[in-house]
């Protein structure tokens, strides 16, 4: 890699798999000698983990669309500033779970109208996409039942139902449809060492 670095992203609906994804290929890649930073949003940076805890619980209707594509900035921007930016600077591997691409779907298409001003804030604030992202795609009625099935309190999106499920879906697939450069398309209704083999032989091309 010549110490430049590298960041990738995952997405995909709720309960995809993406973050387990996410995980087992930082963890071959350090198994194979890179120097990998496993992060995530919202959160990654100590100001953005508290953000996270905003956005991410409570009630469905706790926050508007337009106030949670604030705070998602708000984090992202605190996130790249301490985390990405740093890492990819000392030539490392960043692999994160979600980046700008869940705010397009969520904020912008699925429970907005606010795309315009979602690409408006990325590039005021943020400016850093990334060298590439793999959607974990699956059928969202299975995700949204697996996403239940973990528990816990981060269920505020989860909660708004299977027909935005739907409609993320739909919006990721439109979105690597326009930037297949970028976007690769994993098939996510694998097991999830079929899945991880996937994306290991598309990750491997941008890493040789």
């Amino acid at each position: 890699m010549s110490g430049q670095g590298r960041f990738l992203s995952f997405e995909g609906v709720d309960g995809s798999g993406k973050s387990t994804q996410a995980r087992l290929l930082a963890e071959r890649l350090k198994d194979d000698g890179h120097d990998v930073v496993f992060t995530r949003e919202p959160g990654g940076s100590p100001g953005a983990e508290e953000i996270r805890k905003l956005v991410l619980e409570g009630d469905a209707d706790r926050w508007s669309p337009e106030t949670e594509l604030l705070l998602f900035t708000a984090a992202r921007r605190d996130h790249l500033e301490r985390v990405i930016l740093p890492a990819l600077a000392e030539g490392k591997v960043v692999i994160s779970d979600r980046y700008v691409d869940s705010t397009r779907i969520y904020q912008g298409v699925s429970r907005g109208d606010l795309r315009t001003q979602v690409d408006q804030l990325h590039t005021l604030m943020i400016g850093r996409e990334t060298d590439m992202t793999l959607l974990i795609d699956m059928d969202p009625e299975i995700g949204l039942s697996r996403a239940f099935a973990r528990g816990g309190t981060e269920e505020r999106f989860e909660a708004m139902g299977q027909s935005m499920q739907q409609k993320m879906r739909q919006g990721f697939l439109e979105l690597a449809a326009a930037d297949p450069g970028r976007i690769k398309v994993i098939n996510g209704n694998q097991p999830i060492e079929a899945v991880a083999d996937d994306v290991r032989a598309v990750v491997d091309n941008l890493l040789i």
